[in-house]
């Protein structure tokens, strides 16, 4: 979808402003689908997971603004959901609060010969993520060569958890 100059940035504005003033920690904002028929999603979080409720709270005044503002001139679909348990991780900041976990990282350029690695997040230092992959041991990832990251569930410890 293409998206209008500044969209992007206004979307994320009004998303983080409403989340941090519910109390919940705003992860990200998308745009998806197509010109015609638009959806923003919005991933919030907050410790132990949110609810339903906790996405329609944020929903019914992401929604209210929107409109007020008419940012998108057509219909379009809002979605308010948790970022889930194998959680995409968008900034550096993501990558050091998720230190000591397990994550898959994708890069654009390989890196030691690689372009995918899994395992656990070692270290965040300046614009470096130092991850001990499953297969090359330690590697040091420039955060600029990341395409995509996600954690990876521990299964075992959510069982544990319910």
């Amino acid at each position: 979808m293409v998206v209008l100059p500044g969209l992007q940035e206004r979307l994320d504005d009004i998303g983080r402003g409403i989340a941090e003033k519910a109390g919940f920690e705003f992860v990200h904002c998308q745009i998806a689908g197509s010109r015609r028929s638009p959806v923003v999603r919005v991933f919030i979080d907050k410790p132990g997971g949110v609810t339903i409720d906790d996405c329609a709270v944020v929903s019914r005044e992401m929604e209210d603004v929107l409109d007020r503002e008419d940012l998108i001139p057509t219909s379009y679909v809002l979605e308010v959901s948790s970022p889930g348990i194998e959680r995409e991780l968008f900034s550096l900041v993501d990558f050091k609060r998720f230190v000591g976990h397990d994550a898959r990282i994708k890069t654009v350029h390989p890196v030691g010969g690689q372009r995918n690695f899994s395992g656990t997040i070692e270290t965040v230092d300046g614009q470096t993520i130092d991850i001990i992959d499953r297969t090359s041991g330690k590697v040091s990832i420039p955060f600029d060569s990341v395409v995509k990251a996600n954690l990876v569930a521990d299964l075992q410890s959510e069982f544990k958890k319910a």
